[in-house]
């Protein structure tokens, strides 16, 4: 792993970790805002608690924040944190409800900065670094098996000339034995 890789994911990791942790210890702060998300949700068979789905939102990203920032599975963990960063981000910075242009501007201003995380969160889940992603390597076999296939077809074809060379030889060397 590379010295930016080591720095990098924990630093994008931290803020996940603490918020999650301050999720599942004091969920009780956030159920104003996710109470109209969970009955819109309730439909869907999502438990109709905001305090259950702030606890769970706080539990997923501590989980894969620690995974992300120890570097375990760190594609995946990028993208559980991707997912849960856009409930959270809908939920927490609506900012197109504010009537008010200051808090309205502060929410505009932190919707943004998720939407930036996310963004670093989609490049982290891709980084496969340095080595050949699996859709690179599908390829390269992929590549491989049609240039075998090919050498073997060639080499049949030649294998099959010279067989018939061979029986036509020895047919013929048959017949003048006989003659």
């Amino acid at each position: 792993m590379t010295l930016v890789r080591r720095v990098a994911r924990p630093m994008l990791a931290a803020l996940f970790v603490i918020q999650g942790y301050q999720q599942l210890r004091q969920p009780g702060v956030m159920k104003p805002k996710v109470e109209p998300f969970a009955q819109k949700l309730a439909p869907l068979g999502v438990p109709n608690d905001p305090e259950l789905l702030v606890r769970a939102n706080g539990a997923t990203m501590m989980g894969a924040g620690a995974m992300l920032a120890t570097g375990n599975f760190p594609r995946i963990a990028s993208l559980v944190l991707a997912g849960s960063m856009v409930p959270t981000t809908y939920v927490g910075h609506a900012f197109w409800e504010e009537k008010d242009p200051t808090a309205r501007r502060m929410q505009r201003i932190q919707f943004l900065k998720n939407i930036s995380l996310i963004g670093g969160l989609l490049l982290a889940s891709v980084d496969t670094e340095g080595k050949p992603g699996l859709a690179y390597r599908v390829g390269m076999a992929e590549d491989s098996a049609r240039r075998t296939a090919k050498r073997a077809k060639r080499e049949a074809k030649i294998a099959t000339k010279a067989a018939r060379r061979e029986a036509k030889l020895a047919a013929t060397q048959a017949h003048d034995a006989l003659t």
